[in-house]
């Protein structure tokens, strides 16, 4: 059958796929980054993987595989391919698409991670049908994917999206960026894990016991919640006034929290728009597995096949295979 590479590198480990032309997951599979090795050793592990995932999609399917995509977080230059920074892996300017290339022989399509996992919901998950869509995962930081017809913006020079880095607490908390106020040192999982942990006095508490102190109507944590909410509402204001999307995807750990985070949302969005048209607001839908999805998508992208992929593996479906993890 014929298929594709789909591969998610993240800061500690990659997800990856075979999928074939009718969307299904022929197989997945799991491997460390070996990050704790040098940046040199991930370059090899990704390599060493794909090449993997390429062998045995020639001994189970027939032949390997036409085409790879691959997501990597950072900032990437994804017309030229290149890999150009990522804090969490230690790599600069690395040139991962050709690498790929001259180790699989097959076409390879590069892509950010937040915006391949923003292709992903838009074509096939929470965004599905939507013309314009602003996909915005709420991890360790914030980022964002701009959707306009079924591709994702990548900006001038590969920046575009970096809503967390919009500013809305001027002279507020520092950011790693150099800036001051920046949304994510208040609205990501890990602001909120940080300002629950202090005002509880459990340094070990995360955003997780804080969404459900919330639930339980614990005034502390209604507080540092309400708090994200805000500047969380802030941030997304500004975003759609600028991008007018049709639809607000929110996902990444924060999500996790359902209504919990999604009710004030929607409430503090609704109160800060004036003339602006207001978004549905709605969860992602894929989960962890959307950056590998997506790059199921730019691979089948080259090949001008990229129909509906089959979004989650189902138990009761022997044609869906198990998950292979080393």
């Amino acid at each position: 059958m014929r298929h594709v590479i789909a591969l998610d590198v993240g800061g500690t480990g990659m997800k990856a796929a075979l999928v074939g032309d009718d969307g299904g997951l022929l197989h997945r599979a799991r491997r460390a980054t070996g990050r704790e090795r040098g940046p040199d050793a991930v370059v090899g592990a990704i390599l060493d993987f794909a090449a993997e995932l390429h062998a045995y999609g020639a001994e189970h399917h027939g032949a390997p595989a036409v085409a790879a995509g691959i997501a990597v977080p950072g900032i990437v230059d994804e017309e030229r391919g290149i890999a150009s920074y990522a804090a969490n892996l230690g790599w600069r300017d690395v040139p991962l698409r050709a690498l790929l290339t001259e180790r699989l022989g097959i076409p390879v399509a590069l892509g950010h991670d937040v915006r391949t996992g923003g292709l992903a919901e838009g074509r096939i998950g929470a965004g599905r049908g939507a013309d314009r869509f602003l996909f915005v995962p709420l991890g360790t930081g914030i980022a964002g994917a701009i959707g306009i017809d079924g591709r994702v913006e990548a900006g001038a020079h590969g920046f575009a999206g970096e809503i967390g880095h919009v500013v809305v607490r001027p002279g507020g908390t520092p950011c790693p960026c150099g800036q001051h106020g920046c949304l994510e040192r208040y609205a990501s999982a890990s602001a909120v894990s940080e300002a629950w942990a202090t005002a509880c006095g459990d340094p070990d508490a995360d955003a997780a016991d804080c969404a459900e102190a919330v639930a339980s109507g614990d005034p502390n944590a209604v507080r540092v919640w309400q708090e994200a909410v805000d500047a969380l509402a802030d941030g997304l204001v500004t975003a759609l006034t600028l991008l007018d999307p049709r639809t607000l995807i929110i996902g990444g750990g924060l999500a996790e929290a359902g209504e919990v985070l999604f009710q004030p949302l929607r409430d503090a969005v609704r109160q800060r728009v004036t003339f602006q048209k207001l978004p549905a607001i709605v969860p992602a839908a894929l989960g962890d597995t959307a950056g590998c999805l997506g790059a199921g998508l730019l691979a089948r992208d080259l090949l001008g096949t990229a129909g509906p992929v089959r979004t989650a593996p189902d138990p009761t479906d022997p044609t869906d295979p198990p998950e292979v993890t080393a």
